[in-house]
């Protein structure tokens, strides 16, 4: 029996490199809608962030008039809106896909920084899911911490080969750990968390893997395919490990596997709700893959806690 449910789980696996490989990818040759370089802020205090901030919604002003002349509308209006008076990014980047890094609360003064990383398919097109998610973690859990919504990568796509492997993550963990440096020097008092979801869990295992390890006190992933890692206690920080995921997620159909595949490693290994990872276990309702940040439900309210660093009345599967 174990013999075939692992056969099962190579074929399943190889199908969707497969399919992935032969979906047509024509829109992935079309040309980069203009945009300015990132502004030049050099290092970030707590006393720079006025600045900082000012400094990137008049980027995005710029990107957004080039946008317009290029005749991408949707993208210019994007572009607006993240120049609003009220918008606070300590990062962005409008080319390409875009890299941003938008603050919800005071950072500066904040107990806990929590630190949002999506998966597949988030770019600044599609931006508001990240926004709207990050808006209702900070209502949730409390004006004693800050969040941060960071599309500090280039995600992959969902139906792509690249969603099935470690390449992108591993490409992304440099700066994500980069990233949480920048933060301990903003606030040096405050405890950071990762809420990592879905191939953003790959991202923060990746980034938690290094030599140097990270420092933050939770990492929680959640609709996760896998990590790259066989256990929690591979993964060097001494940061308590949560996992949890939806009843109704689709990403437990994934296959919680690993193999050679066309001269790279594909899938991600242990499932990072299992016994055998060894996380904290959270319960993450009846939701689905897109639902653990929805206002009111049963994830939001544990990530939320984890975030504010309330672990003792986090709720278990």
């Amino acid at each position: 029996m174990k013999i075939r449910a692992g056969r099962l789980r190579r074929t399943l696996l190889a199908a969707g490199v497969a399919a992935a490989v032969v979906i047509p990818v024509s829109g992935a040759a079309r040309p980069e809608i203009p945009a300015p370089a990132p502004a030049s802020l050099g290092r970030v205090t707590a006393a720079a962030l006025p600045a900082a901030y000012a400094a990137n919604r008049a980027n995005a002003t710029e990107a957004a008039a080039l946008a317009d002349g290029y005749g991408a509308t949707g993208r210019a209006a994007v572009l607006r809106a993240m120049a609003a008076p009220d918008r606070r990014f300590l990062t962005f980047d409008g080319r390409g896909t875009g890299r941003t890094a938008e603050v919800f609360g005071d950072l500066a003064a904040a107990d806990r920084v929590a630190v949002l990383v999506p998966g597949s398919d988030t770019s600044l097109d599609s931006y508001g899911r990240l926004r709207s998610g990050a808006l209702a973690l900070h209502a949730a859990a409390g004006p004693r911490t800050a969040v941060v919504a960071w599309l500090g990568y280039e995600t992959p796509g969902t139906v792509s080969p690249a969603v099935l492997t470690t390449g992108r993550a591993e490409e992304a963990a440099p700066a994500l750990r980069s990233f949480v440096g920048a933060l301990h020097g903003i606030n040096a008092d405050a405890r950071l968390s990762l809420l990592c979801h879905s191939y953003g869990s790959v991202v923060c295992a990746a980034a938690a893997s290094g030599p140097r390890g990270l420092d933050v006190a939770d990492i929680a992933l959640y609709g996760s395919p896998g990590t790259g890692v066989d256990t929690a206690g591979d993964l060097n920080t001494g940061a308590r490990i949560w996992a949890g995921r939806g009843a109704d997620d689709w990403i437990a159909d994934v296959p919680h596997t690993s193999l050679g595949l066309f001269g790279t490693a594909v899938g991600f290994g242990t499932d990072p709700v299992s016994g055998h990872f060894g996380a904290r276990v959270f319960a993450a309702g009846d939701g689905g893959h897109s639902d653990y940040l929805k206002p009111g439900s049963v994830p939001l309210g544990n990530l939320a806690r984890i975030a504010r660093g309330d672990g003792p009345e986090v709720s278990h599967a």
